[in-house]
C-alpha cells in the first residue's frame, strides 16, 4: 500500500536547516514492527506516523520512531506534525489561519497552537505535557570528559553542574565552558555505553551560554547514539527538561521568562527553540516549546 510521506524541516524558518521530520499519515494499518522499519529506513531523527484519535474531539493519535526505537513524546515531531496537520485540514481566510491541533502521544494528550500566515513560515507552540523532574544522579565530571572526549575543567561554568532530568525522555544534562568545547565533543565509543547507559539515559544535552547569535541565551548540542540518533538538530523534549535546569541554577523569579537556544550549528542545521517558562511562588508551573517549520517533500512510501 502506498502512504502519503511528508517531510518538514522544524525549529527552523528557512529549507534545509533545522530538524528533519518524516510524517507518514493514514498509518492505522501499519504494525509497530513496520513502523520501526520504516523509521529505519527514512533515518532522521523520529518519524511519526499519524492514526485516527481515540476521543473524535481530537485531531489524531500519533506514534513516533527514531531508528531505534520508540518515543513517548519528543518536540520537534509535536510542533511540525501540528504544522503539517494544520495545513492540510483547515483554509486560509484573507490570507490567515490559526488552529489548536490536539495531538495522542503515549505521554497523554498534547495540545499546539499554530498561526500560518501567507509567505511566512508556519509557527507553533505547545505546553510539555509533564514538567521535569530530577532522575539518577549523573555520572561523574571526569567519567563525563572522558565520553565527551572532553576536560575536566571544561565540564560546568558558574554554578552550573551536571544533572540528570525527565519530562518522558531522561537526558543527562552537561554544561560545557564555550564555545570552543562544544566544538570538540564528540561521542568517545571506548567510554559512552559506561557512562551514559542506553536503559538509564536517551540523549546527552551539552549546554553553554556562549552562544553564535546575540538573541539567544544558550548554545546546545545532543548526542543519543543509544536510540540511533548519533547527534539531533533540535530537541525539544530536552528543552522541555533544560527548562528545571535554567529555573534551578539562575534562580528565576515569579513571572514568565523566555529564552532561545540555539542548536545544530555544528552537524550545519542551524535550529532556534523558544522556551518559555512560567516561575510562581518559586516553583516552575509552566514549561512551553515553541518555534518554526517548513514543509520539504510532499510524496508517498510504499509498505
Amino acid at each position: 500500500m502506498a502512504l502519503p510521506l511528508y517531510t518538514l524541516d522544524v525549529f527552523t524558518d528557512r529549507r534545509f536547516s533545522g530538524n528533519p521530520l518524516a510524517v507518514i499519515t493514514d498509518a492505522d494499518a501499519l504494525s509497530v514492527e513496520q513502523m520501526q522499519a520504516i523509521a529505519g529506513e527514512l533515518n532522521v531523527s523520529e518519524t511519526v506516523f499519524v492514526m485516527k484519535s481515540q476521543n473524535p474531539a481530537h485531531s489524531a493519535r500519533i506514534r513516533i520512531f527514531t531508528p531505534g526505537s520508540e518515543l513517548p513524546f519528543a518536540g520537534h515531531p509535536t510542533i511540525g506534525t501540528a504544522i503539517l496537520l494544520a495545513q492540510l485540514r483547515t483554509q486560509m481566510v484573507n490570507g490567515e489561519r490559526d488552529a489548536i491541533i490536539v495531538l495522542e502521544q503515549a505521554i497523554g494528550t498534547v495540545r499546539v497552537g499554530v498561526r500560518l500566515r501567507d509567505g511566512q513560515a508556519a509557527l507553533a507552540e505547545f505546553d510539555a505535557p509533564k514538567l521535569p523532574e530530577k532522575t539518577a544522579l549523573p555520572p561523574s565530571r571526569d567519567r563525563i570528559a572522558d565520553a565527551l572526549g572532553l576536560l575536566p575543567r571544561e565540564i560546568g561554568f558558574e554554578n552550573h553542574t551536571p544533572q540528570c532530568l525527565s519530562a518522558g525522555n531522561t537526558f543527562a544534562f552537561v554544561p560545557v565552558s564555550g564555545l570552543e568545547a562544544m566544538a570538540k565533543a564528540h561521542v568517545e565509543q571506548s567510554h559512552w555505553n559506561s557512562v551514559f547507559p542506553g536503559g538509564t539515559f536517551g540523549g546527552v544535552y551539552l549546554y553553554t551560554r556562549e552562544c553564535v547569535h546575540n538573541g539567544s541565551a544558550f548554545h546546545a548540542r545532543m548526542f543519543a547514539p543509544q536510540i540511533g540518533v548519533p547527534e539531533d538538530a533540535a530537541t525539544g523534549s530536552a528543552a522541555v527538561c533544560f527548562a528545571g535546569i535554567v529555573h534551578d541554577f539562575d534562580a528565576l523569579p515569579d513571572g514568565v521568562h523566555r529564552r532561545i537556544i540555539e542548536q545544530g550549528y555544528e552537524m550545519g542545521r542551524p535550529s532556534s527553540i523558544a522556551l518559555t517558562l512560567v516561575v510562581a511562588s518559586g516553583r516552575l508551573v509552566t514549561v512551553r516549546i515553541g518555534g518554526s517549520a517548513v514543509r520539504v517533500i510532499d510524496g508517498a512510501i510504499t509498505v
